[in-house]
């Protein structure tokens, strides 16, 4: 009954998050948000069923779970989006100033991740040291262009910001603009998020069921198996706009998506409940989900852009997580 359980609450989750995340773009554009800011929108959405999981873990005490659930679907998301994404695309060009704001931002996240998961410091003090870069970003990205006044030059590292936003939006719009949100689609995205919970929460409880009676380790059920399906709407959309050659817009969302995974799966439950005890398990998985994002930001950085050689190393990497995850547990 668990299983039947959890392919149920995974389908209907899955099936329902892509009825959240189109409903919430167009409201965003009726209330006017920028291209980047949509794109944040999107990956929020997209990101329901793998924080509600991991949320749902933590609540019960299971917090080996609800952290294989967040570090999982990151490292997932790497090799699913950009590196399956790059190998179907054969070539994702991105701007080098996109990959530098973006992955700064990422590789931040992952730094502060690492610190909280070896105990150098609380969950608190990690999600103050997470929102003091992630809100300045999110404001700067919804900072429309205003035009200078009195011919004034902004100094240069503004320059750089406004210049690299820019490029950014050029390919989110039109890899993203949806058309103006309507009352019906409000109530529809009310009742997907309803759904969408819901079935989320089905889903860990009954993997997590599955998992206990057939003596599997709690951060490979989290990691593997709640991470991997939480994440295809992600990956479904990663592929999509890789075919379209929508590079930023790719990159946007998977790290946009890892970061709220972070902040909203990890840290802030973790302020009320707490993280699981430093582990040679937990360390390891969240070591290499940092690795692999830096990793990744050298190659687009690097080659300005993904290349499929590119993308068969990041889905390497995951193949090697999923490897070490399970010889360590």
């Amino acid at each position: 009954m668990a299983i039947v359980a959890f392919a149920v609450g995974a389908v209907i989750s899955l099936g329902t998050s892509w009825v959240l995340v189109t409903r919430l773009e167009r409201l965003g554009e009726r209330v006017g948000l920028s291209e980047a800011l949509l794109g944040l929108v999107a990956a929020l959405a997209a990101d329901t069923p793998e924080i509600t999981s991991a949320v749902t873990a933590v609540v019960h005490h299971e917090r080996a779970v609800g952290s294989g659930v967040v570090i999982g679907s990151n490292v997932f998301n790497l090799a699913a989006l950009l590196g399956l994404g790059a190998i179907v695309a054969g070539r994702i060009e991105l701007h080098r100033k996109v990959v530098v704001l973006g992955g700064a931002v990422a590789s931040w996240v992952a730094l502060v991740s690492l610190v909280c998961a070896v105990g150098l410091i609380g969950p608190l003090p990690g999600l103050v040291l997470v929102l003091v870069v992630l809100v300045p970003y999110v404001v700067l990205l919804g900072t429309r262009r205003r035009p200078t006044r009195r011919r004034e030059t902004p100094p240069r590292w503004q320059q750089w910001l406004r210049s690299a936003v820019v490029e950014e939006e050029s390919e989110l719009e039109a890899a993203i603009r949806p058309r103006p949100g309507t009352r019906g689609d409000a109530v529809a995205a009310v009742a997907s998020m309803v759904v969408v919970v819901g079935s989320s929460v089905v889903m860990e409880r009954a993997a997590s069921e599955v998992g206990s009676h057939e003596h599997i380790a709690g951060i490979v059920v989290g990691g593997l198996i709640l991470a991997a399906v939480t994440s295809l709407p992600n990956a479904v959309a990663g592929v999509y706009l890789a075919s379209r050659g929508r590079g930023a817009a790719m990159l946007s969302t998977t790290l946009s998506s890892n970061t709220f995974n972070i902040v909203l799966g990890l840290l802030l439950p973790a302020v009320f409940v707490g993280l699981a005890l430093p582990s040679r398990q937990q360390t390891l998985i969240v070591a290499w989900y940092g690795a692999l994002t830096v990793i990744t930001l050298a190659f687009a950085y690097v080659g300005r852009g993904l290349r499929g050689g590119h993308g068969w190393m990041i889905v390497a990497g995951y193949a090697g997580f999923v490897a070490v995850l399970l010889a360590v547990s």
